[in-house]
């Protein structure tokens, strides 16, 4: 089957994914772009469990100030090495997980981390399950995973604290 390179852009445009990685999900999806951009999701999120266990010690502290000053978060976001950590799209990873972060008010970052006896619902009180408040379809693990799949690296919220004034 061929594909149109006005098709395979405007995959691109949506989905982020590489031009070549594009045309073989148009290829499988036989042109249909929705069904494309689903491949390239389950490849994104194939290619996110297979670097998962890769160490990512280089990265970001974000900060974000809402604005007043009332308000103010900070996050380590980590990646496997310098290069990816001054890319476009993980700094507003960075960015968007610190926005999060102030906004929502998250207690940890996983469901791992919550005590036992802890009668805590797992989706409000940890960062990776919250709904992302630029896109509530998606979570912030879709994003990370999103961006995972764009930059090549495995991507850890190593930790964050949040500032809020009188508390």
């Amino acid at each position: 089957m061929q594909v149109s390179t006005k098709a395979v852009k405007e995959l691109r445009e949506r989905t982020g994914a590489g031009v070549m990685n594009c045309k073989k999900a148009l290829i499988e999806a036989q042109g249909n772009m929705e069904e494309a951009a689903e491949v390239l999701n389950r490849h994104g999120l194939a290619t996110a469990h297979k670097k998962a266990d890769r160490t990512a010690d280089q990265g970001i502290i974000e900060a974000y100030v809402h604005q007043g000053g009332k308000v103010a978060a900070m996050v380590e976001v980590n990646c496997e090495t310098d290069f990816v950590a001054r890319t476009d799209e993980f700094k507003e990873l960075a960015h968007d997980l610190a926005l999060q972060i102030a906004a929502m008010s998250p207690q940890f970052i996983s469901a791992e981390e919550i005590p036992p006896e802890t009668d805590t619902d797992p989706q409000t009180a940890c960062l990776l399950l919250q709904p992302f408040i630029k896109d509530p379809d998606k979570t912030i693990q879709d994003i990370i995973t999103k961006t995972i799949a764009k930059v090549g690296e495995n991507i850890k919220v190593r930790r964050f604290t949040r500032f809020e004034l009188g508390y």
